[in-house]
Order: structure tokens, then sequence, then C-alpha cells
């Protein structure tokens, strides 16, 4: 379901390479939920950090959105970062193909095609950090 990934930075510093190593693949930050401040403010619980950011590449989504526009049900591309229970931060970017097992969405070639392009740069992406990318579903 996922790539996988530690980074040996400070939470906040690991956002920061994340976004910009998304950036050199060509996606933008649509969203940002940074659910450790959602959950004090709604709830007053205490959570480790932990953000969810919206990734878009804008070529790739128009492409999938003109194929079968219910794929916008699943955009943008989820990335969470998190402060790791013992230091350090994970990192988690959906796989664009686990998104196509939805319904027959996987049946669509012009789908399995931007599913695989954006698997691809997400891989780059993930694969940047360090040698604990970890391949395939979680």
């Amino acid at each position: 379901m996922a790539f996988t990934t530690r980074l040996d930075q400070p939470y906040e510093e690991a956002v920061e390479t994340v976004i910009e190593e998304l950036k050199k693949e060509g996606f933008g930050i649509l969203t940002r939920v940074d659910v450790h401040d959602a959950l004090k403010e709604k709830i007053g619980v205490d959570f480790r950090k932990y953000t969810i950011l919206g990734a878009c590449n804008p070529p790739l989504a128009h492409r999938a959105l003109s194929a079968r526009p219910e794929v916008g049900l699943l955009l943008p591309c989820n990335v969470v970062v998190e402060a790791a229970l013992d230091g350090g931060t994970v990192v988690r970017i959906i796989n664009p193909r686990a998104m196509m097992q939805f319904g027959a969405l996987g049946d669509d070639v012009t789908l399995r095609e931007v599913a695989e392009e954006a698997a691809g740069k997400l891989e780059r992406v993930v694969k940047v950090f360090d040698d604990a990318f970890i391949a395939g579903m979680d």
C-alpha cells in the first residue's frame, strides 16, 4: 500500500526535505494536515508529530481525471511524515499502483499507465533518503 523509509532527521527538517524531493519529481503540495495540532485543538489529545501531505503532479492528475473522473476520490497522493517513537522520522507514500486496485480502475489502461509513472516518481523520492527503502505493500 505504501513506499516506506526512515530518515535520520528531526521531524520538522524531514517534512521540508520530503516536500523538496517531491518538488523535484513534479509534485506540489495541495494540502497539509498537521495531525498532532488538529487532535490537540479538537479533542485535547497529545499525539506525536504526524503530518499528512496531499501531493499532486498536475500533468498526471489531468491525465487520470480525463480518463476516469471518479479517480478524483483517490487524489491527491497522500504522504505521511511522522516522528518515530524511538527517534528519527518515518515517511510513507501511497503506492499509486495499489490505488488502482479499487473497483474497476485497474482495468483502465490510461490509469494503469499514469499509476506506473506516478509510482516511479514516488519511488525515486523515497530512494533518495536512504537504503531503508521498502517497496510494496505495508
